[in-house]
């Protein structure tokens, strides 16, 4: 890590706190360490992004499901009423 930084911009606070620390002190180090270190942490960057993709999917999904079976409860128990109040009024006839 130089200068020029190559940390990864966290505009957005995805990355905790300890990855960017570990990156600060990544870019800290003697050149030779930084070029065996460089890779491996851009890695684990991306492994971590990849993995808060992937639980904000899930979560949404999630969300979704929740929103469909609420739907599915609903309509189930207006047709339970439905075929109730035909029963009723087959009964009355």
């Amino acid at each position: 890590m130089s200068t020029n930084s190559r940390l990864p911009v966290d505009a957005d606070g995805e990355l905790p706190r300890e990855l960017l620390e570990l990156g600060k002190r990544i870019a800290s180090m003697p050149p030779a360490c930084q070029r065996d270190l460089d890779p491996l942490y851009g890695q684990v960057v991306d492994s971590v992004r990849r993995r808060r993709r992937i639980l904000a999917l899930v979560q949404d999904a999630l969300s979704q499901l929740r929103l469909d079976v609420k739907y599915l409860m609903f309509d189930l128990e207006v047709t339970r009423r439905e075929r109730d109040a035909l029963r009723d009024q087959l009964a009355d006839d």
